[in-house]
This record gives structure tokens, sequence and C-alpha cells, in this order.
């Protein structure tokens, strides 16, 4: 096992639950990724930290299917998922959120959520077909998940309601939603905070932490600092497509290469080490 702990004292005993070596990635002549190797352990909140341009979403991208790497290998619970589809992924327990939120047009915020559990369903499309018993059994049961979720996140009174229609706040609370409903082992947050206003990031703050608790590990993409500070126990920092810096919160805060990557772009770095 490749994989050492963050504070760098060795191997931990548990197994990392997602694991990324050397991956690089290259758009055309465009290397927007060079040789990343991180890992995300098991109850983990990590944050992934960087300027805008880093290689961020990328790194989400090849995690999730959408992108393959040019190079490198990413497993999840030990197992390569290089080439699986983004559906595959999901199934084996990796769900995510986006930067700019996706809704689906047309559908309600229950809606919504019911898609997201539809890959606990069994009875594959005979079963659809004919509305066998073991269908409309599957069918209640999403229905019931869908709803205890909406309850969990406070949208149950939004149910009804086009999802598109909701405030941004409440839309990235959705996003998170029909995450929660593939019931993943690994959450990846992308960017969750943008846009929000102090009283929305405060609820934002309460629900992730309330999600770590419940056994759901995090890797969380986000521009505010104090934001990232505040939830995060370990945080990796890339620039330009490469892995700078990687450690406790303290730590990245006070890490001069940390500090002279975001100089020009944003001070919440500096803000963040004076907090």
């Amino acid at each position: 096992m490749w994989s050492i702990s963050p504070d760098g004292t060795g191997e931990r005993s548990q197994a990392p639950l997602l694991e990324v070596f050397r991956v690089s990635k290259a758009f055309g002549g465009l290397m927007a990724l060079m040789e990343v190797s991180l890992c995300v352990w098991p109850g983990q909140i990590k944050g992934l930290i960087g300027p805008n341009g880093a290689g961020k979403t990328t790194l989400f991208n090849l995690i999730t299917g959408m992108l393959r790497p040019t190079s490198g290998d990413i497993r999840f619970q030990g197992r390569s998922i290089v080439g699986l589809p983004p559906y595959r992924i999901a199934t084996l327990g990796i769900a995510r959120t986006f930067q700019n939120v996706q809704l689906f047009p047309g559908m309600t915020v229950f809606e919504h959520v019911l898609v997201g559990g539809h890959r606990h369903g069994r009875s594959g499309l005979l079963g659809a077909i004919f509305r066998t018993s073991r269908m409309r059994q599957e069918e209640a049961e999403a229905r019931a998940r869908a709803w205890r979720i909406l309850e969990r996140v406070g949208l149950a009174e939004w149910a009804d309601r086009p999802a598109e229609s909701l405030p941004l706040g409440l839309q990235r609370i959705l996003e998170i939603a029909r995450a929660m409903a593939t019931a993943p082992r690994l959450l990846l947050l992308d960017e969750p905070g943008a846009g929000l206003n102090p009283a929305e990031k405060a609820r934002l703050v309460r629900l992730i932490r309330s999600l770590h608790e419940e056994g759901i590990t995090v890797l969380l993409v986000e521009h505010d600092m104090n934001l990232v500070m505040e939830l995060a126990d370990e945080i990796a920092v890339l620039d330009y497509g490469r892995l700078i810096a990687e450690g406790p919160p303290e730590a990245i805060r006070q890490d001069p290469r940390v500090i002279a990557a975001y100089l020009g772009e944003e001070d919440e770095v500096r803000d963040a080490a004076r907090s």
C-alpha cells in the first residue's frame, strides 16, 4: 500500500476510501493535472482548494468518470475505477454536486430526489412493464426514502414546487439531497457555497457536518477559505495542475506556497490565517 497518512508518520491501519495515484490529464497540449496523488480516508472531510484553473473540477470529473485520465490510476475501496462510466461509479458509492447547479427542467423538488434513488431498484425492465408486486414495493420504498431525505434537509415544504423556482441556496441543498438519495460512501461537493449568503452558508455547514456524523466521507472543493477551514480536517492544494501542499488546516493556512498561489487573486487565505 503506497498510501501515507496526512501527518506524514506512515501508513494508517485503515485503507483509504479513495486513492488518486500520479494522475495526469491533458487537453491537447494543455496539461490540466500533472501527476497528482492524494488519498481520502474513511470518515474525513477533506478540502481541495486552489486558484481558478488549478484543476479542481477536472479532478472531480476524473473521479466520477466524466473524463478519463491521460495517465495514472484512481481507486475506490481498493478497486480501479478508471474507464468505468459515471453510472457505474455512482453505483459503487460515489456521488457529486456541480459547481454550476445542474437541475432537471420541469421536474419538482420531490422528483429530483426520487431520481437520485433510482440505483436502488432491482426489478428491471420487465418489472416496470408488468408492474410486478416487487416493482410496486420498490417504488413505494423509493418514495418513502425521498420524503425522508427531503425532511432531513429541510425541503419537505417545497416538495411539489418546480426545482428551478427555488432560491439558489435551496437549489444547492437540493443537489446534495439528490446525491444523498444514492446512499453514497463518498460525497464530492463542487463549490457548494458559491453565491450563497451568510445564512445560507451556515445552513450548508450544518448539513455537511450532520452528513459527516452519519458516516459519509466528504471531498469538498470550495473557494470560501473560511468555510473550508471550518469544515475540513485535512486540505490538499492544487496550483497549475500540481499538488503543492497537503495537511491539516492550521498548517495549510500558514504555508507560504499556498499564500503565494493565491496572491493577486484573493485575500481569503491571509484573512483565514488571521482568524
